[in-house]
């Protein structure tokens, strides 16, 4: 469906401000389909987005740092994620040996058990992407790079 037809605008000034428009509307769209993913299980897509970097590192530990650098939205207070994380269960914080200001944080068997349950994500969202074929989705993530710098 045409953006203009979405948002019920007829034209704009400049096609960098419908592509500026058009990407966040597109965030959004996409934002909403994953939240469907999370509804009833108490986690966020910020929540879910740590979980997984956590268990990329596993069993090696990982430092708020590393999970700062590598979280999707950059925006995110990933000290307040990883507090709900530990209360829920699903991470453990652990005082660094060597500097006791830092912490060590790693996946739990719970967190993993969680991740393990929501693994169906990824094939789900072959079908979010169901209307582009596969050189149109490498073309859009090519593109998508170059506009990133």
């Amino acid at each position: 469906m045409l953006l203009e037809d979405e948002i019920q605008q007829s034209s704009f000034k400049t096609p960098q401000q419908k592509l500026a428009v058009n990407l966040l509307y597109t965030t959004n769209w996409l934002s909403s389909h994953y939240d469907k993913f999370f509804k009833g299980l108490d986690l966020t897509t910020q929540q879910y987005n740590v979980l997984r970097i956590l268990r990329g590192q596993y069993p090696n530990p990982c430092s708020l740092k590393c999970i700062k650098e590598r979280m999707l939205d950059k925006m995110s207070d990933s000290s307040r994620i990883l507090d709900k994380l530990v209360t829920k269960g699903y991470a453990i914080r652990n005082e660094c040996p060597n500097d006791r200001r830092s912490v060590n944080i790693v996946i739990s068997d719970k967190g993993l058990e969680l991740l393990k349950e929501l693994d169906f994500i990824d094939d789900a969202t072959k079908d979010i992407f169901k209307n582009l074929s596969i050189e149109q989705i490498k073309i859009l993530n090519e593109l998508l790079d170059n506009l990133r710098g």
